[in-house]
């Protein structure tokens, strides 16, 4: 495989990002996606990309192949290498019904291939499964094993089986009455406790979703969610209290789980983009398949634009770009994602994930070690929260930092005043990120104060921004099902087209193997009292503080 810092698009940008010349604004045009009654709008005027370096950059997608890697994403190439599977949480939102041949023994993706089989039935049967349950209990016609209709609906997942429907749950909130919906990721026992503490056993449903069915964290939650249940209910309410959601079934029925209970999705779907299948029925049961559906349908509409507009019209592309160019050549080391709308709040939260497990990666498609930067750290928090805590480092720290701020056109609330409040904050920030306040302007806006010329420009210099922090700036129309499910997409896309920017593999994650491996190890130390001569130094005295008093008594 190629790597981008051998093309000639590389170094045209190297040596463009070295020049001093002034950029007095960005060459790559607004973006509008429509759809039938209002369109998704992206700015991006705060870059310093003029049209030498806009071509440079479209030039490094081309040399990378980034449409032939397209086409491989939508259509069941083996896109995520090092683990040999293609990668179609695409086609979870598809409405083709042309046939999509997957999971062939020679490796070849099509009808012909020995051992593959047409995904689109068993994504339709899923569906189905998942509109007819959600339906049932949103009806009252599937109650617990009291008789009592469920009104609280607890979903048990740690990752992707978390963090994206939590999110767009956040989003569509009050959106549908239905059963309130919960979450519990952490193994820490506070959050289950937490959450129980405040529900009733006979109305709660406990949607349990691991992709191995194996996951520590999910099922030690599970399990002891079990306890709690059958503490007041009796060992016969699980099956009617629980279902499972995984890519492994006969884990879940080795669990206890009935084909009545298990919702499967699949290898081929990662569990960062897992929200649009099986996983995502929290979604359905708390606002209706309605909104799933809808869901779905946003996504499907970024999928077709991402597919179809030409590169320099394409939002995830450019959005992508511009990142490249941030990260790459003017060596920014952080992103923050900034939505100016509270039920946008966990959206950081999701991409954390989405971004930074993906392309948190410094070895390339060969295996070799890469010699240029990939993913930033990616942080953020809803405005106008954030500029009362870190907004201070984005204007005035060390090192500029990229940001992308999302708005709404729609006011989220009737209260009087304060929509217009937060859009103008949040192109307030844009401006200010961007524009800056040099030392001269920041002198002159001391002159009515009775200061003498060296307070003045103590102050000014404390008063200074140095601006040029680059900024996308985007407006959805709305906040509901389908804006939400473009707006998760848009930034899927962007993270496959950087992936295939930096030569690396998008959807594996084996980063986050070793820890589980080093605690697997250690957990003997903490369940069953042992000598601790055998463990290395540099354990052995944090362990010992760590041990629970009885155990450190047990081996005195």
């Amino acid at each position: 495989m190629t790597s981008p810092a051998t093309t000639p698009a590389w170094n045209t940008l190297l040596t463009l990002a070295r020049s001093t010349a002034e950029i007095s604004s960005s060459a790559i045009d607004a973006i509008e996606i429509t759809d039938s009654t209002s369109a998704l709008y992206a700015d991006f005027s705060r870059h310093s990309i003029d049209q030498p370096r806009l071509t440079a950059l479209l030039a490094l997608a081309e040399s990378m192949q980034l449409a032939k890697q397209r086409e491989a994403l939508f259509a069941g190439g083996i896109v995520n290498k090092t683990e040999q599977r293609p990668a179609l949480h695409t086609a979870l939102r598809s409405n083709s019904t042309t046939p999509l041949w997957v999971g062939g023994a020679d490796g070849v993706n099509n009808v012909g291939s020995v051992g593959s089989v047409d995904i689109r039935p068993l994504i339709r049967a899923q569906l189905q499964k998942m509109e007819l349950f959600s339906n049932a209990i949103r009806s009252g016609k599937r109650r617990g094993i009291s008789g009592q209709i469920f009104t609280d609906i607890v979903n048990i997942g740690i990752g992707g089986s978390y963090l994206g429907p939590a999110f767009v749950c956040t989003a569509l909130a009050g959106s549908a009455e239905g059963p309130r919906v919960h979450f519990v990721a952490n193994i820490d026992g506070a959050n289950l406790a937490q959450t129980l503490a405040t529900l009733n056993p006979a109305t709660t449903l406990f949607t349990v979703t691991s992709k191995t069915f194996t996951t520590d964290e999910t099922m030690t939650n599970a399990r002891s969610a079990e306890n709690w249940l059958t503490a007041y209910l009796g060992a016969d309410a699980v099956a009617a209290h629980f279902v499972a959601i995984t890519a492994h079934p006969a884990a879940a029925r080795k669990s206890g789980y009935t084909d009545e209970t298990i919702f499967e999705f699949w290898d081929w779907v990662g569990g960062r983009y897992s929200l649009w299948s099986a996983v995502g029925l929290p979604i359905a049961l708390a606002y209706g398949y309605a909104q799933f559906a809808e869901l779905l349908a946003g996504a499907r509409h970024m999928d077709e634009h991402f597919c179809h507009a030409p590169l320099a019209q394409n939002l995830p592309v450019m959005l992508a770009l511009t990142g490249v160019w941030s990260r790459n050549f003017l060596e920014l080391n952080s992103h923050a994602v900034l939505p100016y709308a509270e039920r946008l709040a966990l959206l950081p939260n999701h991409l954390q994930q989405v971004e930074m497990e993906s392309t948190g990666k410094s070895v390339d498609l060969d295996g070799q070690p890469v010699s240029y930067a990939t993913c930033p750290v990616i942080f953020g928090e809803v405005g106008t929260n954030g500029q009362h805590s870190f907004h201070q480092l984005l204007h005035q720290g060390s090192e500029a930092i990229s940001c992308d701020i999302l708005m709404v056109a729609e006011p989220q609330s009737s209260l009087i005043g304060h929509h217009e409040k937060l859009l103008a904050n949040a192109v307030a920030q844009a401006d200010a990120l961007w524009q800056g306040k040099s030392q001269a302007a920041a002198y002159a806006d001391l002159a009515t104060h009775n200061l003498s010329a060296t307070q003045r420009n103590f102050l000014a210099a404390h008063r200074t921004y140095p601006g040029k922090r680059p900024v996308t700036v985007m407006v959805l129309p709305k906040i509901n099902a389908f804006y939400v499910g473009a707006i998760a997409a848009l930034y899927e896309h962007k993270v496959f087209t950087q992936g295939v920017i930096w030569n690396i593999d998008t959807f594996d994650q084996w980063g986050v193997e070793l820890g589980k491996m080093i605690a697997t190890s250690l957990l003997p130390l903490f369940n069953t009292p042992s000598n601790l001569t055998a463990v290395p130094a540099h354990l052995k005295d944090l362990l010992q503080h760590l041990r629970s008093p009885q155990a450190t008594l047990n081996e005195s």
